[in-house]
């Protein structure tokens, strides 16, 4: 187990699944021990509503979350180097971060968490799926930092 960091990044593809959900168990999870953020490669999904009713039952509030880009969160002027961590949730994700902060001295990690989407074919199996990578989150989260 680590310290938590001052701040964290979440990034994975679309901004709408998986980091989105990091990012609000984390806050769940530590509150304002840390400064925590997410965002994805492209913003081109809105969030998922199955990772919004998913995090919903563990009291995770995730319907006000507005997905963005690595771009657009540095347009709204935030700095990628402003941040001591940034936890990566897909191969795209690893990827771009690695290019963009090949310049600064950031520690990545790259967590190979589920993607849920495209996996059921009932309402029941789409969300049993979103809660299988809402646990491996949680469960990474607890293992990886002490408060």
């Amino acid at each position: 187990m680590t310290q938590l960091p001052q701040s964290i990044l979440f990034a994975c593809d679309h901004n709408a699944v998986r980091s989105p959900m990091a990012e609000g168990i984390m806050k769940r999870l530590y509150g304002t021990e840390t400064y925590v953020q997410s965002v994805g490669v492209m913003n081109d999904l809105e969030i998922d509503g199955f990772a919004i009713a998913a995090c919903k039952e563990i009291g995770v509030e995730l319907e006000r979350h507005r997905s963005r880009s690595f771009e657009e969160m540095e347009e709204m002027g935030e700095m990628l180097s402003g941040f001591d961590l940034v936890v990566t949730l897909s191969p795209a994700s690893q990827r771009r971060a690695l290019e963009l902060t090949r310049y600064y001295h950031i520690k990545i990690e790259y967590w190979p968490i589920m993607d849920p989407t495209g996996i059921g074919e009932t309402r029941e199996q789409k969300l049993n799926a979103y809660r299988q990578t809402r646990d491996q989150l949680v469960k990474r989260l607890k293992d990886t930092f002490t408060d």
